[in-house]
């Protein structure tokens, strides 16, 4: 029996590893040999020696190792070490990372690379190499390695189902992972899954599944299906169980919201509050972008259903936009920015194009001008619309951005200055990420910086920005001291905190009552925090 070590390394702790597990569950479901499957989850910020030492304690005889762009710059190093622990050992690689280089890591130390779909292609080359006989369909293995685009036979709609035992052990409260489809109807030309077809597991195998998650301890549950809502009926329905289900979990959908219609909009609004998150794509409102890009969507009707998602505050929502895209210049990504944000979506991610191996784009590169970086996340560095100073520019401002609204901190403070100073959104998060670029700073530092950075704004009143920046820390903090230019030492801050206690009928920290420079009194209970966006319950004392 072969020893077969399936190593998966996450971009942080918390993210679980759903391909792993679904290939050790193929491996037993389709190999017609037997293999001993173990498997480690390790983590991008783990030291790699401490990574093969893991592996290395099967003692296995096959490696294989799912990839993608947040793990790939590990891999060479991994291999490395992996062939001076391991020398017997084969090693394989799947994930889109591998498939679509596959020369390049052939000749970089990997026995074998896979592309397609690996419950499938795994086992049949497990079988194929250590088992004596022939198998059917399946070319012989070479001395440089092989390449299997497929695995010989249409794989079946029915799903691999990992969610064994052991799976729901080692989860751990982690985000979790399900498809409930395969393939992408739509053409972006960014994007890996353009144009597969789409493969709809059935529902009663669907429905089994995400009740089992939901049991499992885990606080999110995201589906990681390309457009989850492509089949509007189908999607109805799993929205509809998912709202009636017994449980405290969050399920995470990625959606095109141009495709929701009136009736799926009101089922949505009908959800407990937390139970559903959205991330809706936005690219781009710049036409020629979308249409160089394959985009198909409809950018009005995407806007007015975000509103009306938005409208019952129930679903947390998360859009994005894409910098770097064809012909859209800084002038137009800025214009499509103050849309975007004008929605007030939770999280407005600021990304930024990737061409990556197997992407039509990347294709597309040098005819378009657009030069790239040649190491993972192969990011844009310049084309023929974006200097790399503009990009630059870009990244401030998604600095700013990704550190204060999409963490929803200080947010009625941003309110504030963008109401009083009469700045564009991009204009005001450009000038603070400039100001204030914040790199790990602590959060207390970062406080200051911001104030620093608005009180000279024109139009900010002094007293209000502090009134806010105060309010919005005690929204969004549990057991951290508020930064001394926050504070107050009115003494009727003690008859506020005592009135605290009695409304809330529990003890407060004295951190969590304030005197406003305005003289209003507030008081936060910890206890009571927002399901969609994560901040306190503030209260006024009357």
């Amino acid at each position: 029996m072969t020893t077969v070590v399936l190593l998966a390394i996450n971009a942080k702790y918390i993210h679980s590893s759903l391909s792993v597990w679904v290939l050790s569950a193929g491996i037993k479901s389709n190999a017609k040999s037997n293999h001993n499957v173990q498997i480690v989850e390790a983590t991008i910020h783990q030291d790699n020696s401490e990574i093969v030492g893991k592996v290395a304690g099967h003692n296995p005889d096959v490696v294989g190792i799912s990839m993608y762009i947040w793990n790939a710059k590990k891999l060479p190093e991994i291999i490395m070490l992996l062939r001076q622990r391991l020398p017997k050992a084969k090693i394989i690689l799947g994930g889109p990372e591998a498939s679509y280089n596959a020369d390049y890591w052939l000749a970089h130390g990997a026995d074998h690379v896979l592309h397609g779909e690996g419950e499938y292609t795994l086992p049949a080359l497990l079988d194929e190499v250590y088992c004596p006989l022939p198998r059917k369909g399946m070319p012989p293995a070479g001395d440089g390695g092989c390449l299997y685009s497929e695995c010989g036979t249409a794989p079946p709609c029915l799903p691999i189902d990992p969610y064994t035992d052991e799976y729901l052990k080692t989860l751990g409260g982690r985000l979790a992972y399900i498809e409930t489809s395969r393939g992408c109807p739509f053409t972006c030309a960014f994007c890996l899954s353009a144009g597969t077809n789409v493969r709809f597991f059935p529902m009663d195998i669907v429905k089994k599944q995400l009740y089992k998650l939901s049991q499992s301890g885990a606080h999110t549950i995201k589906l990681v299906d390309r457009t989850f809502n492509c089949n509007a009926e189908r999607a109805y329905e799993i929205f509809m169980y998912i709202i009636e289900m017994d449980t405290d979990c969050c399920f995470h959908f990625e959606v095109a919201a141009d495709l929701f219609d009136g009736r799926t909009l009101e089922l949505l609004s009908s959800a407990r509050p937390g139970r559903i998150q959205l991330e809706a794509g936005l690219q781009s409102f710049f036409m020629p972008a979308l249409k160089a890009a394959s985009r198909q969507t409809d950018p009005q009707k995407a806007e007015k259903n975000i509103r009306s998602l938005l409208e019952k505050g129930n679903i947390h929502i998360h859009v994005d936009l894409i910098a770097g895209l064809p012909y859209e210049t800084l002038v137009d990504f800025i214009i499509g920015f103050g849309r975007a944000f004008a929605l007030r979506a939770h999280t407005l991610q600021l990304g930024f194009l990737k061409l990556l191996h197997g992407s039509s784009l990347r294709k597309q590169a040098d005819e378009l001008g657009i030069k790239y970086s040649k190491e993972p996340p192969y990011e844009i560095q310049s084309s023929p619309w974006l200097a790399p100073e503009d990009i630059q520019a870009l990244k401030q401002a998604e600095n700013a951005l990704q550190h204060t609204w999409n963490k929803q901190r200080f947010i009625s403070t941003l309110e504030y200055a963008l109401s009083a100073t009469g700045e564009n959104a991009f204009s005001f998060f450009h000038g603070l990420g400039g100001a204030a670029p914040n790199h790990g700073a602590d959060l207390a530092d970062y406080a200051k910086q911001i104030y620093d950075f608005i009180v000279d704004l024109q139009g900010i009143d002094k007293t209000e920005l502090k009134d806010h920046m105060t309010y919005d820390w005690l929204g969004m903090v549990k057991g951290k001291n508020m930064p001394d230019f926050m504070r107050n030492p009115d003494i009727r801050r003690n008859l506020v905190t005592n009135a605290a206690k009695r409304v809330l009928k529990h003890d407060i920290r004295r951190d969590e009552s304030a005197i406003l420079l305005s003289g209003k009194g507030i008081y936060v209970d910890s206890e009571n925090r927002d399901p969609v966006t994560g901040l306190y319950k503030v209260w006024e004392h009357s």
